[in-house]
This record gives C-alpha cells, sequence and structure tokens, in this order.
C-alpha cells in the first residue's frame, strides 16, 4: 500500500510539473512579453490563450483566398499577408504577434531592418520554430549562424564561382529553348491554344536546377526536385497549425509522408554526390554541368553531409 501511495504521489508531482510548466509557457509568460515590450513603445494584436493571433490570421486568409490581384499592380501584400496589411497601420512598423505561445516580432521599418541584417554580433540569430520548415530548408546557409555558417559557406562557395555561373547561361538558354519549341508545336496545330505558365515555368525551373547543378545526374537531380517540391508543400501547409511539442514525432499521415518523402530526397542526393565523386576524373572540364562543382567541393560537401544539406 506504501508503495502504491509513492507511486500515485510521484505521478502527482509530475503532472503538478507539466501543469505549471503549461501554466507558465501559455499565460505567465506571454503576459510578461508583452508587458516588457509595451514598455518600451513595441504593441501589437492581443495575446489569444493557446492559438495566439492564428485565429485572426486564418480568418484574414480565408477572407481573400478568392480575391484576383490586378495584373498592373505588385502590391501581392493584401492577399498573402493581410494580416501585416491590417495590423500595421494600427500597431506600427514593429510591432508583436503571436504564432500560438511563440513570439514574433514584425520589423517593417527599413532602418531597422537595415540594422539588424548588418548586425555581426550574433544578437539576431536566425530562428526556424516550424520543424517541418526546419526540415526543408535543412542546415544549411539559410539557418546556420557563426561558425558554422562560415564553414557551409566556404563548402559552396566554389560552385557560384562567376566564371562557372556564366558557363551556366547556355544550359539556362537550351531548357528556355526546348520549352518554347514545345510551345510553338501546340500552336503550329492551330485554333485555341492555353498555356499555364505557372506550371511551365515551375518545370523550366526544374529542369535548369536539374542541368546546371547535377549535370550528368539530372534525371535524379529532376527527382530530387519535385520530391522538394511536394515536401514543400506539405511543410508549409502546418506554416499556421499550432506547433505541439513532440506532435511531429507521432506518426500520422502528413508526419508519414513527410518522413518518406525527406528520406527519398536524402538518399537520391547521396548517390548523385557519391557517383560524382567517383566519376570526377571522367568529367569533361569544358563542360559547364560537370564544372559547377570542382572534386573537392563534392568531396567536402560528401563529407559534411548530415549537416550541410540536412
Amino acid at each position: 500500500m506504501g508503495l502504491l501511495w509513492m507511486v500515485a504521489a510521484a505521478a502527482a508531482a509530475v503532472l503538478a510539473s507539466w501543469a505549471f510548466n503549461a501554466l507558465v509557457y501559455l499565460v505567465w509568460r506571454p503576459r510578461a512579453i508583452t508587458r516588457q515590450l509595451r514598455a518600451q513603445g513595441v504593441g501589437g494584436p492581443a495575446y489569444k490563450f493557446f492559438a495566439g493571433n492564428l485565429g485572426e490570421i486564418k480568418r484574414l486568409l480565408a477572407g481573400t483566398a478568392g480575391a484576383v490581384l490586378d495584373v498592373g499592380s505588385h502590391d501581392f501584400v493584401p492577399r498573402v499577408q493581410p494580416h501585416f496589411r491590417k495590423w500595421i497601420p494600427i500597431h506600427g512598423r514593429t510591432f508583436l504577434y503571436w504564432f500560438g505561445a511563440r513570439p514574433t516580432l514584425c520589423v517593417a521599418d527599413v532602418n531597422t531592418v537595415k540594422q539588424v541584417l548588418s548586425d555581426r554580433s550574433g544578437m539576431y540569430p536566425k530562428n526556424i520554430g516550424n520543424p517541418h520548415i526546419a526540415r526543408l530548408l535543412g542546415k544549411g546557409l539559410v539557418l546556420t549562424n557563426g561558425d558554422d555558417w562560415k564553414r557551409h559557406r566556404k563548402v559552396v562557395h566554389p560552385a557560384f564561382n562567376m566564371d562557372k555561373l556564366k558557363m551556366m547561361t547556355v544550359t539556362m538558354s537550351d531548357c528556355a529553348g526546348s520549352m518554347i519549341s514545345v510551345w510553338k508545336a501546340k500552336m503550329d496545330k492551330g485554333g485555341s491554344v492555353e498555356i499555364d505558365l505557372g506550371h511551365q515555368f515551375e518545370e523550366l525551373t526544374a529542369d535548369v536546377i536539374s542541368h546546371t547543378a547535377f549535370g550528368s545526374s539530372y534525371e535524379q537531380g529532376k527527382k530530387v526536385f519535385l520530391a522538394q517540391r511536394e515536401l514543400q508543400f506539405l511543410a508549409y501547409s502546418t506554416v499556421f497549425n499550432i506547433q505541439i511539442p513532440a506532435f511531429r514525432y507521432l506518426p500520422t499521415e502528413k508526419n508519414l509522408k513527410i518522413w518518406k518523402l525527406d528520406k527519398e530526397v536524402r538518399s537520391m542526393l547521396m548517390n548523385i554526390i557519391k557517383t560524382r565523386l567517383e566519376n570526377k576524373d571522367s568529367l569533361a572540364p569544358a563542360s559547364p554541368t560537370a564544372t559547377i562543382c570542382s572534386g573537392s567541393c563534392w568531396r567536402r560537401a560528401h563529407q559534411s553531409m548530415g549537416k550541410i544539406l540536412f
């Protein structure tokens, strides 16, 4: 009986600890952050328990879902970020809003943005709160900081040498020419022809990246690109979802699909890099696709695969 009481007491203590931490994270912390920032003159929409401002963001996005943009205007903000269009006139160009219980600071003032982007002290580290977006972007230049960023930049820098980039223009031109030839063939048949430019340019992007970045392995490269595009769609579909800790580890339908695509992309990239390393001596030096990345670049990428690409 005494042991049973001890187990029950331990379980109660754990539950009480979880409840206290949840209370701090979902109630006390948001209030404290809001109060401190308001004391500094930074306002924002009110925090809603657990959901933050996600409910309002979703409502505003749903309200503009059927809006048609004026082809003569580049003002896309009311369509893709209606919450910013609503909040900036109310709260100013710097304000606080909430993704669930995660505070987010919107900075729309140009001078402040310049200060943040030019900072080298590490005061503004890169951070992605959504684990699916972080998985999509990987631990590369986009998300790394400090010495890791310098190391990753050193690895990929040879691939973006200006002379090598210029050599890619021939391949880009060939891909664009092939696309236009398909259009002409459709038009030669006569009658009305409808071309989905959005889809066509997605295909063109896939072809260009596949040929320039993967060279002779462009077929595999295109598969990587298409898998990444599907992974991107799944990841961005969770942007406005409340991120519950450990939920990404549950075998839900979406998580299973993301895990499968991620595994496929990793496997294909590893195979491409290994093939390039094995065949680097047989690549023609004058080939633009073969010289995008030198042998040492591919070797360093292979050695750091787990940290750079993923």
